[in-house]
């Protein structure tokens, strides 16, 4: 009879005292941070307090976890960055009357560079759908633009 109450109130005095530690534990102070902001997309600030926390506490598997998955979000905001800006250089020059062939070995450049930089991304499951569907349609974009200069 005394084991009935006994066994359930230790279960819940160890549960308590591992939330305790895990609120007033500095590095999963931070890495509950890092994870909120992950979360809301601010991905930069996210990977500088889970490395924080990580290096506070290397057996913090949420640090690690949210660090490496920071880390690959902010390559994909990178990439879209980058087509964006790309994608602005390019609508310039086509803006001119005739395309020089400096300029489509430009572009061909360029498509090259995104169409490279797309394959090496690799998206995890909790990667935001939003980051990996738009740099899917700029990828889409470079491919058909560099199939329309290689003619």
């Amino acid at each position: 009879m005394n084991n009935k109450f006994t066994i359930p109130l230790i279960a819940l005095f160890l549960l308590l005292f591992m939330g305790i530690y895990f609120l007033v534990n500095p590095s999963y102070e931070k890495s509950i941070k890092a994870k909120y902001y992950f979360e809301t997309g601010e991905y930069q600030q996210a990977y500088v307090l889970s490395k924080e926390s990580f290096a506070e506490d290397q057996y913090n598997r949420m640090a690690a976890t949210v660090m490496a998955q920071s880390l690959t979000s902010l390559k994909y905001v990178k990439y879209i960055d980058m087509a964006k800006s790309y994608m602005l250089e390019i609508d310039k020059i086509a803006q001119h009357e005739y395309i020089s062939d400096a300029d489509k070995a430009k572009i061909r450049v360029i498509c090259d560079i995104m169409i490279q930089s797309y394959i090496k991304l690799a998206p995890s499951v909790i990667t935001d759908k939003k980051l990996v569907q738009d740099s899917a349609y700029y990828y889409q974009k470079f491919e058909k633009l560099l199939e329309k200069v290689t003619k």
